[in-house]
């Protein structure tokens, strides 16, 4: 038995343990790709030793958890000055599936801010024009997205200075593409957590519903429903939710905004209309089920046996 890493080294990987686990993560080329597990201890034969295709696998396994939590779809801006440091980050991030947006100066990165749907910044502190810290400072005023630091090592004084003023982690140059995936990754899931948002999905389904929040459309089993605005907004509620109860007071302060202060029966009207039209049976509902006491879900059709 040959230790794994050895193995990989052999073959020009560069190879990090994750969290003190047998995950091993392989850089391979130009390229981020993740080694299979090996749950021995980190050993396996020569034959076993991760290529292409086993680095793929591994890589489908690692982010099998990101992808559900829908952490692959962020837009994350790149912004330096030094265009081979862009492409190499472009690189990386897009082969985890993140959408890459670009800025060569600390102006063009506010103005990306300020347009685009951004939710982590990676961002140089020594740039022409405006520096990374005073871009920083100005991207605080308009968002709250994660920023991570790219800095030199002779750069201590940034460092400290920019955590001051707002950034989130800082990662020393020259890195390794496996330190900042984990560190995006990292900043993604706790901005998450705090509240942040990642892009919603335009086309929701569950059972033969189907909703295009795009095109405010909803088909039933293949079929177009009209709604109404109102109805449309409840329904999207549910099945951005599947299977979570919603007071009547909750859909009120979702939908309408306002405060739910004697809106029962108004969103009892609502809810018996939409069953009307999505429920074979209205009275004996599929789809849109009443939780006495507590209010309203919606859930798949179970299969009849």
């Amino acid at each position: 038995m040959v230790p794994i890493i050895d193995i990989c080294r052999q073959r020009g990987f560069f190879v990090t343990l994750i969290r003190q686990e047998t995950y091993i993560t392989c850089v391979m080329h130009a390229e981020a790709r993740r080694c299979a597990d090996f749950r021995d201890g980190g050993k396996a034969d020569a034959a076993d030793c991760p290529g292409e295709a086993a680095a793929l696998s591994g890589l489908q396994k690692w982010n099998m958890t990101e992808k559900m939590r829908g952490l692959d779809m962020a837009n994350i801006l790149v912004c330096d000055d030094e265009k081979d440091i862009v492409s190499a980050l472009q690189i990386y991030l897009g082969g985890e599936g993140y959408t890459v947006l670009t800025a060569g100066n600390g102006k063009e990165a506010v103005e990306v801010v300020e347009k685009e749907e951004v939710h982590l910044v990676l961002l140089d502190i020594m740039m022409p024009g405006m520096d990374g810290i005073t871009a920083m400072a100005k991207i605080r005023e308009i968002s709250n997205v994660p920023i991570i630091m790219l800095t030199a090592k002779s750069e201590d004084a940034d460092k400290v200075l920019g955590l001051t003023v707002g950034a989130d982690d800082y990662v020393t140059k020259p890195f390794q593409p496996v330190e900042l995936l984990a560190r995006v990754k990292s900043q993604l899931r706790r901005y998450m957590m705090l509240g942040g948002s990642l892009p919603k999905q335009e086309n929701l389904s569950i059972g033969g519903i189907e909703l295009d929040d795009k095109a405010k459309e909803v088909m039933l089993d293949g079929e177009k429903v009209p709604l109404t605005p109102t109805e449309f907004d409840i329904l999207k509620l549910f099945m951005q939710h599947p299977g979570e109860v919603f007071s009547p007071a909750k859909i009120y302060s979702e939908v309408w905004k306002d405060n739910p202060y004697g809106t029962e029966n108004t969103v009892a009207v609502h809810i018996r209309h939409l069953r009307e039209k999505l429920e074979i049976n209205p009275a004996e509902p599929r789809y849109l089920k009443v939780v006495w006491g507590h209010g309203y879900k919606l859930e798949a059709p179970r299969e009849r046996r």
